[in-house]
């Protein structure tokens, strides 16, 4: 008779066992856990440090960050999940060590410090520069519409809320007027006889108008304060022109007199309920703001979401969705993630000169080559790059798989010098390499998190909350490349410590 391993699963173990042999020695988890010890947690120790001493005490930084980089690095991003997996999953229980922190406490951690996890981005990108994964020969940049933690069914155009104000308003007064007189015919009987009660729908009617009012005077306001900061970059423009030396001296008084008009007419917009700008936004990005008129009142089409107010309406594949635009510059070499954004504008035009800057900042040198899609082309663009010490190649049109532009004997006409020259650039043979590797370079990448990590839409509301989570998924998309590669690039050790 065939005989069976030995089976048991109540015995106790008489000795206890090592964590470490419950995992692979080659485990991502191990990979992580020696990765964080690497990385500077100052900024998130010194707010923990900073509060009470009294209470109950925390879990350790070092703790609660590896947990969250191994959760965003295998595409658990729910606060619940990751409570849970710490007491079903044997690589969450391995990193925490049998620790169990409750989803609260998850949830709280990556709030209080959400810019300092995402401030571990550059900390990462110069671990994947120690280990020879970035070469900076060819970056590519793309931006994807990511939706957002709100519905495009509770964005409202600002001419449809006033005329549900004005319907609301006519309903509530109707619905009064019937109470009267539901009133009227139970005083008639002398008694308390009915059974339907309009104060319930007078109530919701109320709580909806209310509701509205406000997202109408928040977009308001909002409209007023783009209008405001036109305004101003119009007379610091005008200014910047009346200080030019070729300017004659007549010339710039008008110019000085029309800058301190703009002036003006700025401060009729300020609102001093608004406060101060915020210090968290990306002050570089492009940043949308609902049309107005040129007397600072939105226009009938201008909408705003009364879940998310930051998101917009934005086109994903033929398909509208509210969402935010999240940009991407990828290294050619290894797929590393060299820059990383998140903004409300949908064009991707805009977004080339910073997402360029920040390459270069972020890695310390200036990359050959650049390659983006025609979305992002401009003259300006081409010109920022040159100025920077980048050769772009920037599409202006539609191109072939393999990089080779499609038909374009009709489309010479009305075509600027830059954008000639770009077409004529990108024809050339080294035109053709250089941009088919574009979509071969950043493409995968988009694919790597959304479908492996599962990564679809944006779990916070607000822009500064979704750009730090953006940062996090980034930067742990670089820890997975920089572990993938630590099997066959033994300089690895030494950029890790």
């Amino acid at each position: 008779m065939k005989s069976y391993r030995p089976y048991a699963p109540t015995q106790s173990f008489l000795l206890p066992p090592s964590p470490r042999e419950w995992l692979p020695k080659d485990h991502l988890a191990f990979f992580i856990l020696a990765f964080v010890e690497t990385l500077d947690l100052s900024a998130i120790e010194r707010t923990v440090q900073a509060k009470d001493a009294r209470g109950e005490r925390p879990y350790s930084p070092e703790l609660m960050t590896t947990l969250l980089l191994y959760a965003y690095a295998t595409g658990v991003f729910s606060s619940r999940r990751i409570a849970r997996a710490c007491v079903e999953d044997v690589a969450f229980r391995v990193l925490a060590a049998g620790e169990q922190p409750h989803f609260t406490t998850i949830n709280q951690f990556r709030a209080t410090h959400r810019e300092a996890l995402a401030g571990l981005f550059v900390q990462v990108l110069q671990a994947c520069q120690s280990a020879g994964l970035v070469k900076l020969g060819h970056v590519a940049i793309d931006g994807t519409k990511m939706k957002a933690n709100a519905s495009k069914h509770k964005a409202m155009s600002y001419d449809r809320m006033q005329k549900d104000e004005v319907r609301l308003r006519a309903e509530i007064g109707e619905w009064f007027a019937r109470a009267e007189a539901i009133d009227a015919e139970e005083d008639a009987l002398d008694g308390d006889g009915g059974t339907y009660d309009p104060q319930d729908e007078i109530r919701r009617r109320e709580e909806r108008l209310a509701k509205m009012e406000l997202a109408k005077q928040a977009l308001e306001r909002e409209v007023a304060a783009a209008r405001a900061r036109r305004l101003r970059e119009q007379a610091e423009e005008l200014r910047r022109m009346a200080e030019q030396p070729t300017t004659p001296p007549k010339q710039q008084g008008t110019l000085k007199t029309l800058a301190k008009k703009r002036d003006q007419q700025a401060s009729l917009f300020d609102d001093d309920d608004l406060g101060p700008p915020s210090a968290s936004a990306d002050g570089d990005l492009p940043r949308n703001a609902p049309p107005g008129d040129r007397n600072g009142t939105p226009k009938p089409k201008a909408q705003r979401n009364f879940t998310d107010p930051e998101s917009r309406i934005m086109v994903r594949d033929g398909a509208f969705l509210q969402a935010y635009n999240a940009q991407i510059a990828v290294d050619d070499a290894h797929q590393i993630i060299v820059a990383a954004a998140v903004s409300n504008q949908g064009p991707d035009a805009e977004y080339f000169a910073p997402m360029l800057r920040r390459v270069v900042r972020n890695c310390d040198a200036v990359p050959e080559r650049v390659t983006a899609d025609s979305g992002y082309f401009s003259a300006a663009n081409v010109r920022i790059a040159e100025h920077i010490g980048v050769e772009p190649f920037i599409s202006v049109g539609k191109h072939r798989n393999d990089g080779t532009p499609a038909e374009h004997s009709r489309d010479h006409r009305n075509r600027s010098e830059a954008r000639l020259r770009m077409r004529t650039l990108l024809e050339t043979d080294r035109g053709r390499r250089a941009y088919a590797r574009r979509k071969a370079t950043v493409e995968p990448v988009f694919g790597q998190i959304r479908a492996p990590r599962r990564f679809g839409q944006f779990s916070f509301r607000g822009l500064f909350k979704n750009r730090c989570e953006w940062l996090l998924v980034c930067l742990t998309h670089n820890v997975l490349k920089l572990f993938r590669a630590a099997g066959a690039a033994p300089r690895l050790s030494t950029a890790m410590g």
